[in-house]
């Protein structure tokens, strides 16, 4: 998921409230940015402010409703114009929502949107990000993790902790490393960590007490082994 907006203070807000829902977010605060960002991996979601100091969001929704793309997009707008608003709608928007907000309501809204996207069935298209570790898959796009083509249930926090490692595979991430990662709000700590690790272990793995995916670098930290 993209965030596209120039105040950092509400990007910041809605960047913790989506991930602390389980969303892979990321933030830019430009036209520019947002355009490097689609073109190197297209978000599943794409949150947008129609007025930046580069230009016009509208420049991003062009290129993120081009064909073969079509990223579904929730507009944020500080303007009351309906013409705004159906430009928006006419280029391809999904929704839209005006400032002021609550960051909840983005989170609503968001959920909603992947609801109507989910029902709509394959006709839409949905940009689809998928690492595939050995036997294990982790979906990005739809928050699901399958090893061996069977699903399993993950909390947001084990989901997070998964993502993080297995777009890193091999990459030693010490605790404190991993928790900044998380952007944690402060309610997780090292030895909950521990914790949350041993949960997501017996998820995943097929012996828990000799892990396969999720490594233990003694007195450093955690890996996922290599695909």
């Amino acid at each position: 998921m993209l965030v596209v907006d120039d105040e950092p203070q509400i990007a910041e807000v809605l960047v913790a409230y989506l991930e602390r829902e389980g969303f892979d977010v990321h933030a830019c605060g430009t036209v520019a940015a947002a355009m490097t960002a689609i073109e190197k991996s297209a978000p599943n979601l794409l949150i947008l402010d129609i007025t930046l100091p580069d230009g016009s969001g509208l420049d991003v929704l062009r290129a993120a409703s081009k064909p073969g793309l079509r990223i579904p997009t929730i507009m944020l707008t500080a303007r009351s114009e309906e013409s705004d608003r159906i430009v928006g709608l006419e280029l391809g928007a999904d929704d839209y929502i005006t400032k002021p907000f609550s960051p909840r309501e983005v989170v609503a809204r968001a959920r909603a949107l992947f609801r109507r996207l989910e029902e709509s069935g394959p006709a839409v298209h949905r940009p689809t990000r998928i690492t595939r570790i050995a036997d294990l898959e982790i979906d990005h796009t739809f928050y699901e993790v399958r090893l061996s083509g069977r699903s399993a249930s993950l909390t947001a926090t084990e989901f997070r902790i998964l993502a993080i490692l297995g777009e890193n595979p091999g990459e030693v991430f010490t605790r404190a490393h991993l928790l900044d990662r998380l952007e944690d709000d402060g309610e997780i700590y090292e030895r909950t960590l521990d914790r949350h690790i041993n949960n997501l272990r017996k998820k995943i793995e097929m012996d828990p007490r000799n892990p396969s995916y999720i490594l233990t670098v003694y007195g450093i930290g955690y890996k996922m082994r290599r695909t």
